[in-house]
């Protein structure tokens, strides 16, 4: 494959998302005929990411499913980041309350500092960026080939990473504006400056 480097318009490379999410739910026919096994459980509920600015270098997309504890199968495209910078995070979730109804948790970091993070996989199931773009990409790299940016090990060992699967690349990316709906988030490291953890009761999702 020939790569070519140079900076590249995310409208671009979030086009080419829609193979990708496709690709998973292929992974998810695979998984409910046995062919595939889940190896870890989430929830299954989403919750809302925002950010003003994220900063990756090292950049990975690749598609997977991901498993509810009652056996239900969520198809996911993984954003990976070997190192990521955020601006003003807001991430919220709402939570059924019995007797009580909607309340919403809410985490949040601190207005002009960063929140930064190592080895971060963001498994989304829609992402919107307002601007953004990417250097150095690969756009259609086979899964197990995935050089510059990470795959969480837990997924390269399991039985539903297909390494054939379409995915792509690049060096760093920047997204401007990010709206995120997301089922699972992980980060070797995870540092938030200002940090505010709340519950309150209505809806109050970050977007």
């Amino acid at each position: 494959m020939l790569h070519r480097s140079g900076r590249t318009c995310w409208t671009r490379f979030a086009a080419v998302l829609l193979p990708a999410v496709a690709a998973a739910a292929a992974l998810g026919i695979g998984m409910a005929q046995g062919a595939l096994a889940a190896s870890f459980l989430i929830s299954g509920q989403r919750f809302q990411i925002t950010a003003d600015t994220l900063r990756g270098r090292g950049a990975s997309i690749y598609p997977l499913v991901d498993v509810t504890r009652k056996g239900a199968l969520v198809p996911v495209v993984v954003l990976g980041f070997r190192h990521a910078e955020i601006s003003r995070l807001c991430l919220s979730v709402e939570l059924p309350v019995p007797m009580l109804g909607p309340y919403t948790l809410r985490l949040t970091s601190a207005d002009g500092r960063r929140v930064e993070a190592a080895n971060l996989f963001i498994d989304v199931t829609s992402v919107r960026a307002e601007q953004a773009h990417a250097d150095d990409i690969d756009i259609g790299v086979a899964a197990g080939a995935v050089r510059k940016g990470p795959i969480d090990p837990g997924d390269r060992n399991s039985r539903f990473f297909d390494p054939n699967v379409f995915a792509q690349q690049a060096e760093s990316v920047v997204l401007n504006d990010v709206r995120a709906t997301s089922v699972a988030t992980s980060a070797g490291t995870l540092n938030i400056p200002g940090l505010d953890l709340r519950i309150e009761q209505g809806r109050h999702r970050c977007f």
